[in-house]
């Protein structure tokens, strides 16, 4: 590990949430001649050393855009896959993390996925719910318009039946029916692969976020690759929308 930046890094200064659109599987395997899920299998295996970044860090949030509402569309293999490996990865991990003190949170619409998804998803949610080191937030059948239209929905019944007062209707009433709602937005976006667009991830939570664009596919995101992203969040100047 580049020492360097470890020292640069000043820990007083470190986001409080990262989120990370975690893309390139497909093109890391492509270059290596080898099936798109095998790049899935090895992005799995580089969660483990970011979430154990963020958590020498103090970072206290980190969310991955695991599977978003439109991943569906993709070929069944490769679904079939996805899920196979979630599964996984829930079930492996839960001890590990459990042990490093990281709290799982899932958003998204997850009474969606398969049944040995959601099982495993509330297994570990529970077993890791009183800790209180890293929230690793997995995005899960997450799309961020999705999001935003069934909170509307759910605001237009509450206005219906009483329970919400239009008259008193802002930001914070939307927040409030989010799948985020118990996350502060993300301070920092790292997308991998060299993609520079959000790809309907966290739409409305990332207005004052600061992006961070590498062409690092995701499997070969490690953690030196995390510094260099906080590094240059660090040199940016956050004023939002105002003035110093």
């Amino acid at each position: 590990m580049n020492n360097k930046n470890t020292l640069e890094i000043d820990l007083e200064n470190v986001p409080t949430h990262i989120a990370i659109i975690m893309d390139g599987n497909g093109r890391w395997a492509k270059a290596r001649f080898l099936p798109r899920t095998a790049g899935h299998v090895a992005g799995v295996e580089a969660i483990r050393d970011i979430v154990k970044k963020c958590s020498s860090l103090g970072v206290k949030y980190l969310t991955l855009y695991a599977f978003s509402t439109e991943n569906w569309n993709r070929p069944k293999l490769e679904v079939d896959t996805l899920m196979n490996l979630l599964a996984k990865y829930l079930r492996n991990e839960a001890k590990e993390l459990h042990s490093n003190n990281v709290k799982v949170n899932a958003i998204g619409f997850t009474d969606k996925l398969p049944a040995k998804c959601r099982v495993e998803l509330a297994k570990i949610e529970d077993l890791t719910k009183d800790n209180t080191g890293v929230n690793l937030n997995l995005a899960l059948n997450y799309g961020a318009r999705a999001d935003i239209s069934s909170a509307i929905v759910k605001i237009v019944n509450g206005c219906k039946d009483g329970s919400i007062d239009i008259d008193e209707i802002d930001e914070n009433t939307l927040k409030n029916y989010l799948s985020t709602k118990s996350i502060p937005d993300p301070d920092l976006v790292i997308r991998t692969s060299g993609e520079q667009r959000l790809s309907n991830f966290l739409l409305w939570e990332v207005a004052y976020a600061e992006f961070y664009f590498t062409s690092i596919h995701w499997p070969d995101f490690k953690p030196e690759e995390l510094e260099k992203a906080i590094l240059a969040y660090q040199g940016r100047d956050r004023r939002f929308g105002g003035l110093k």
